[in-house]
């Protein structure tokens, strides 16, 4: 029988144990601290959160050490084993193409380095925008379109990556959180060049203090929006 599964879709899902291996940890714990620190540093105690892409649970342990009550959803049961690693907490196996949750249940929704991952990244804001509550608030981190040629060339020299790369732009991005129904409360850049190199980090970290100046010519865009 031949399978109607979107297999660029599922592409992280299928090393999922590898992932964290894989994966930059500098990159992911500046994210982290951008996002805990800065974009949500709320309140977060008893508020739903839900974790739209929750990749192998590094933002889902963080919101629920803070005291979220958080879902965790990504396209593969595969991530999800490795979220159960790191937190308890429920597991949904979906898209944020297509949220499988009512119009208006969450108060917060975390989605970081996502949407670009997905066939239409527009839509995925439109879904987090209908699950969120009147005022609810967004957090969202996408790689930003600028940079896509650098990714274009590592894919040609031989990068293993066989999915989705819908990268999207600063101004682009600004403008489908208008026209969607979100007020952009804040917005800014982190990495102004690539991080790859551990000698840079520091470097990298100094800079990201501009990060609102020349946001639009950074490597990551990082948005808190509030529903309408």
């Amino acid at each position: 029988m031949r399978s109607n599964r979107d297999e660029k879709a599922f592409f992280y899902d299928r090393f999922a144990e590898q992932f964290d291996s894989k994966m930059n940890m500098y990159d992911t714990n500046r994210r982290l601290e951008v996002i805990f620190q800065g974009l949500l540093n709320d309140n977060l105690r008893g508020k739903s959160l839900l974790d739209a892409g929750s990749g192998t649970g590094w933002f889902s342990r963080q919101a629920t050490l803070r005291g979220a009550q958080v879902v965790s959803l990504d396209v593969g049961v595969n991530l999800l084993a490795q979220v159960s690693k790191k937190c308890n907490t429920p597991k949904i196996a979906g898209s944020v193409l297509d949220l499988p949750f009512a119009d208006g249940c969450f108060d917060v929704v975390l989605s970081t380095e996502v949407i670009e991952h997905t066939s239409n990244p527009r839509r995925g804001i439109e879904e987090m925008h209908r699950v969120l509550k009147k005022k609810g608030v967004l957090v969202l981190t996408v790689p930003n379109k600028v940079w896509h040629p650098a990714i274009v060339i590592a894919n040609r020299l031989g990068r293993p990556y066989e999915g989705y790369e819908n990268w999207v732009g600063w101004f682009e991005l600004r403008r489908w959180l208008g026209e969607i129904g979100f007020s952009t409360s804040e917005i800014r850049g982190i990495h102004l060049f690539p991080f790859i190199f551990s000698f840079t980090h520091r470097m990298l970290r100094y800079l990201d203090r501009f990060g609102k100046a020349v946001g639009p010519v950074m490597l990551n865009i990082c948005v808190r929006a509030v529903k309408d």
